[in-house]
């Protein structure tokens, strides 16, 4: 079992940037595949980001492509979003999750995840 901290949320301005960090307790952060989903007031939650347990393969969102990249540091049990020429359409609690299986075919859906973090607000002011 794994345990989600996000952080690194804020109020920011519309053309900012900012990184949020996810980090995991335990020793087995390197076998979790990892994602990123956000979910604004009243709306579903919302694929963001995706990356492989080793680091090889990321997958984004259509809304975030070319604005946002993730990445982890497995030795500090952490993955990063970082996020760039924030919008006010970005407004939203954001959540890392982790999926212990081995398999990675579907990172857009949130059900194929095991474990949540709270999520950490973000909101872009226009």
């Amino acid at each position: 079992q794994v345990q989600l901290v996000e952080s690194g949320g804020g109020l920011v301005q519309a053309g900012d940037s900012l990184r949020l960090s996810c980090t995991a307790s335990g020793r087995t952060f390197s076998s979790y595949h990892m994602g990123w989903f956000r979910q604004a007031p009243g709306k579903e939650r919302e694929f963001v980001a995706a990356i492989t347990k080793n680091n090889e393969y990321t997958y984004y969102g259509d809304s975030v492509k070319g604005r946002f990249t993730t990445s982890r540091d497995n030795e500090k049990n952490t993955v990063f979003l970082q996020m760039n020429s924030l919008k006010p359409e970005d407004t939203a609690v954001y959540y890392c999750a982790a999926r212990s299986l081995a398999t990675f075919t579907r990172p857009f859906n949130p059900l194929y995840y095991d474990y949540w973090g709270q999520g950490t607000q973000v909101t872009v002011a226009s």
